[in-house]
């Protein structure tokens, strides 16, 4: 089990900086295309290319669903805490999260891949492109997810679920001001350690 943990975790380290690399790219496609639709609609002299507004649209449901699948791994979608923190219903709700993820991915693997194959008989209208390339996103996207969630879930399996949460969540704003709170104010009463000083205790040059 370690071992395996291990390989998935270092296997999913790479993963993710591809996924990471494929997302900065197609941001940076999309930009482009929106400026030259932008642009062509305003100056005359610039031919409109209608492909770039299907490409857009491909490049921006990449994004939204590797997007997601990344999200899977750190726990950054949104989530609405209704128990107080290590309570036994907030731990199984955090466990049946990281399950419902890992039930998702098989879906989007089982039924994308249909999906993605009834692609190979639609083409885009202005750029002749095959759907499947955009119809894969959902299989593409499960395949992460799936084994994301497997990553999270072993990770909880044999260590623990905060230390799972600690190893792979991106930390939370508010948990941080919470735990910087008590530091600080301790260190304001070092600072000013004469802040509650006794009666007639003033300035000694006067």
């Amino acid at each position: 089990m370690p071992r395996l943990l291990a390989a998935l975790a270092q296997l999913n380290r790479i993963l993710e900086r591809v996924l990471n690399w494929s997302l900065l790219l197609l941001i940076l496609g999309f930009i482009l295309l929106v400026i030259y639709q932008v642009i062509s609609r305003n100056l005359a002299f610039i031919p409109s290319i209608y492909w770039t507004e299907e490409f857009s649209r491909f490049a921006f449901q990449w994004m939204v669903m590797l997007g997601a699948a990344v999200g899977v791994l750190h726990a950054d979608h949104f989530v609405l805490e209704a128990f107080p923190r290590g309570s036994r219903a907030d731990i199984a709700t955090r466990v049946i999260r990281d399950l419902a993820c890992l039930a998702i991915g098989i879906i989007f693997v089982y039924h994308g891949h249909e999906f993605a194959l009834s692609g190979l008989r639609r083409n885009a209208t202005a750029s002749g492109l095959s759907m499947i390339y955009v119809y894969s996103t959902f299989m593409v996207s499960g395949v992460f997810i799936l084994l994301f969630s497997l990553q999270r879930l072993l990770h909880t399996l044999l260590h623990g679920l905060d230390a799972m949460e600690m190893s792979l969540n991106t930390p939370s704003e508010i948990e941080a001001l919470e735990v910087s709170a008590p530091d600080q104010s301790i260190e304001s009463l070092h600072l000013h350690p004469k802040s509650k000083g006794q009666p007639g205790q003033g300035d000694p040059h006067l």
